[in-house]
């Protein structure tokens, strides 16, 4: 069962990222204010609901959290900072965007940096114990996901229509085969050290 809430007298966001592990695409994230009075009964970590259930709880979610944002970062800035200070961006760049002003924030994970002097807690695994923050991983994975089947269509060898990104054989077979594209996290190690590859 997810709590509502931690504060219960505070204006909330809870804040989730999508895509961190992937070799490819923009690492998203999402900020959702919701009421506290909220329910779903099928809202949970994203990566434990399936494709429909998370498009069906995104529906609910706009309809009707307080306020909710994305965020996203690119693969090049990705390569620039990092990706735990892309993911931490995301989120930035996603509270940014919320019509609503929260004065405490819930965060999925163990790292965070100060957001305008809000007080902040960091929760492992809160995605799967805080409604606020599934909410968030929900609109992230699902809106991340949207995009990584528009640029599917782009650059169909990769199947990312199938893995959204993340470093399966298929994948990564592609890699070996027909380099990498402009969408490929070149920071990250594409392929195994001792495969060759065209990668650049």
């Amino acid at each position: 069962m997810l709590k509502p809430y931690l504060n219960k007298d505070k204006i909330e966001a809870g804040c989730d990222e999508a895509g961190r592990g992937c070799l490819a695409g923009p690492v998203y994230a999402a900020a959702v204010i919701l009421p506290t009075d909220f329910k779903l009964p099928l809202l949970n970590d994203s990566k434990k609901m399936t494709e429909k259930q998370r498009y069906a709880a995104r529906e609910v979610i706009i309809k009707e959290a307080i306020a909710w944002a994305v965020g996203v970062v690119d693969p090049r800035e990705i390569d620039k900072i990092n990706i735990l200070n892309a993911s931490i961006l995301a989120m930035h760049r996603a509270l940014d965007k919320l019509d609503v002003r929260p004065n405490h924030l819930l965060v999925d994970g163990n790292r965070f940096k100060p957001y305008h002097q809000i007080p902040f807690d960091c929760i492992i695994k809160g995605d799967g114990r805080f409604s606020s923050i599934a909410a968030a991983s929900v609109l992230a994975k699902t809106f991340r996901d949207d995009y990584m089947l528009k640029i599917a269509d782009e650059y169909p060898a990769y199947s990312w229509d199938k893995n959204k990104g993340y470093p399966t054989k298929a994948h990564r077979a592609a890699i070996l085969t027909d380099g990498a594209c402009r969408y490929h996290r070149r920071s990250f190690r594409l392929l195994p050290n001792t495969t060759q590859g065209r990668l650049f």
